[in-house]
């Protein structure tokens, strides 16, 4: 029997599941066949519970390619919901989550009617040195740094790290079209020793950001949670907003970061359960023969 959770923060999608006992590796092509849309669950990315010794819990976060990230803000509030709903932790209580990239501090801050959680989450501290996201070259903080793409378009960067890499090009408008052709370019460029995630972003108040997000191992995404981290750090950085108080809108919808003097960075948003389900025998064992 392998039970799995589902969850969403802004149409982020997640499976959740415990590591131990599970019967077979996650692997690449396994994480890729449970987050296919068609001949799996589906899901953004999928969150395995594992033991720790430095928080209440740990997780490992895999992309649907099957690579694994070191952090996501989305993943980590949905990780929240799952233990919720498994009876590990309650509303109003703190915990510690070990990620890859840093634990986390996080508390369920209450639930509506209809079952949404809203979870906020100490990400952790925004590094705004290029040798942190992997940006070849000497280690430098780069604002607006111009960089040349495959196609010949130049973008201007500001690299954030949460613990994962970002890659912020502020803009005008967001030209949805452009961006999908260049955001890829920008994630996979060669510069980038391990890929990036990459944010277009237009300040649109003192205390607002509209935000597009690609993330690395993903693609487009309608929200991502260290993406709004990365986008409203940079933004407070570079003087783009005023406040350190920062609502990020994305397609899926609007987070809330604070931007601490010390750049430490707290997120804020909601999470829905979506289901619970048990695994066939029959995918049980196409898994296994994968992994």
């Amino acid at each position: 029997m392998t039970d799995f959770f589902k969850g969403h923060g802004l149409g982020n999608d997640y499976i959740a599941l415990q590591m131990e006992g599970l019967g077979f590796e996650l692997t690449p092509l396994v994480v890729r066949l449970m987050c296919d849309r068609h001949n799996g669950i589906g899901s953004d990315g999928l969150l395995a519970r594992v033991p720790s010794d430095a928080a209440d819990f740990g997780v490992r976060i895999f992309n649907p390619d099957g690579s694994e990230a070191e952090k996501s803000g989305n993943g980590l509030r949905i990780f929240a919901a799952y233990l919720l709903e498994g009876g590990h932790v309650a509303e109003h209580a703190p915990f510690t989550v070990q990620t890859p990239g840093g634990t986390v501090r996080m508390e369920i801050l209450g639930q509506s009617l209809d079952g949404v959680l809203e979870v906020e989450v100490e990400m952790g501290t925004a590094i705004f040195r290029s040798a942190d996201v992997g940006l070849g070259g000497p280690d430098r903080e780069t604002d607006g740094e111009p960089l040349e793409l495959e196609s010949g378009d130049v973008v201007h960067v500001n690299t954030v790290s949460i613990g994962n890499p970002h890659c912020v090009v502020f803009q005008d408008e967001l030209d949805v079209e452009t961006l999908r052709r260049r955001a890829p370019q920008i994630s996979t460029h060669p510069r980038f020793a391990r890929g990036v995630n990459v944010q277009f972003a237009v300040p649109v108040e003192p205390d607002g950001i509209e935000a597009w997000v690609w993330e690395r191992g993903a693609g487009e995404t309608r929200a991502s949670g260290s993406s709004a981290c990365a986008v409203a750090a940079a933004a407070v950085r570079r003087g783009m907003v005023s406040e350190r108080q920062v609502t990020v809108r994305m397609p899926g919808g609007a987070l809330h970061v604070h931007v601490r003097d010390d750049w430490s960075l707290v997120l804020r948003g909601p999470v829905e359960s979506v289901c619970r389900g048990t695994l066939t025998d029959g995918m049980r064992r196409r898994l296994e023969m994968l992994g």
